[in-house]
């Protein structure tokens, strides 16, 4: 979904998003992709909480947290949650969009994020065809009211060979509600662009994560960020497509597990 993007800078309320924690330990804040929710992690959650307090939490129009009239933007109502819950400093782990709102807490924030571990990771380059192939259909299913449709082409579309039935019905899942979330709060809703994103700015240790079965437009992007983020790892997955946690957990979580404890905090 796409809602009008404004600038505007001065005070504003911020909502303290719905979000869960466990564990104890450095904390690992999880940023969910723009087709799921928090409840994308959970095969991540329990292994991730035996070394580090996990923080899991709904954007906004996502999972348990409503959409408003009010004008946010993601990495701010973010920022305030890691203020209400004390925490100075956060490794975290974005898949997608929820990649890019990392991207904007980590350049605007620096001090705030020790470590950045991006899912085939959103960030504003232009989209290649099939991508744009992607936001047409989308674009038409949903302009004729068609939610399941659209839901369907976002399971399709976005998990790889592997993942299972358990995991598209998840995604199916989280998907539709956020589609119901979105339709049923009209036009008045007003989401600001977030914080520029300086690439060079960023001081977090760095491991991207790539899908060799993805869209093309996010091996770029990979490609893009590895090259600008100083001292980033890149890593292509041969066999991912955009979700890899949902479609090999196990090996998804070692990949987090061992990049965080190779780099401490």
């Amino acid at each position: 979904m796409r809602w009008p993007l404004l600038r505007r800078h001065g005070y504003r309320r911020r909502m303290i998003l719905s979000h869960d924690t466990t564990g104890s330990g450095p904390a690992v804040l999880l940023l969910h992709a723009g087709v799921a929710d928090s409840r994308m992690w959970g095969p991540q959650r329990a292994p991730l909480a035996q070394q580090h307090r996990v923080i899991r939490c709904d954007l906004r129009g996502y999972g348990d947290t409503p959409l408003t009239s009010e004008t946010f933007d993601n990495a701010g109502d973010v920022h305030a949650l890691l203020g209400s819950l004390g925490e100075r400093q956060v490794a975290i782990v974005g898949a997608s969009s929820g990649g890019n709102v990392a991207l904007q807490i980590a350049s605007q924030w620096p001090e705030l994020v020790s470590h950045l571990v991006l899912l085939n990771s959103a960030f504003a380059l232009p989209a290649t065809r099939s991508l744009q192939r992607f936001a047409r259909r989308e674009d038409a299913l949903l302009e004729a009211g068609d939610i399941e449709g659209a839901t369907e082409l976002n399971v399709a579309t976005w998990l790889g060979p592997d993942a299972d039935d358990e995991a598209r019905e998840l995604v199916r899942t989280m998907q539709r509600h956020a589609f119901q979330v979105q339709l049923g709060a009209g036009e008045d809703i007003h989401q600001e662009a977030g914080p520029e994103i300086d690439l060079e700015a960023i001081t977090a240790r760095t491991l991207i994560v790539s899908g060799g079965q993805d869209l093309d437009h996010f091996r770029a992007v990979a490609n893009h960020l590895a090259g600008r983020i100083p001292g980033a790892k890149h890593t292509q997955l041969g066999w991912a497509g955009h979700l890899p946690n949902l479609e090999r957990p196990d090996e998804v979580t070692a990949l987090v597990t061992e990049f965080l404890a190779e780099f401490p905090g």
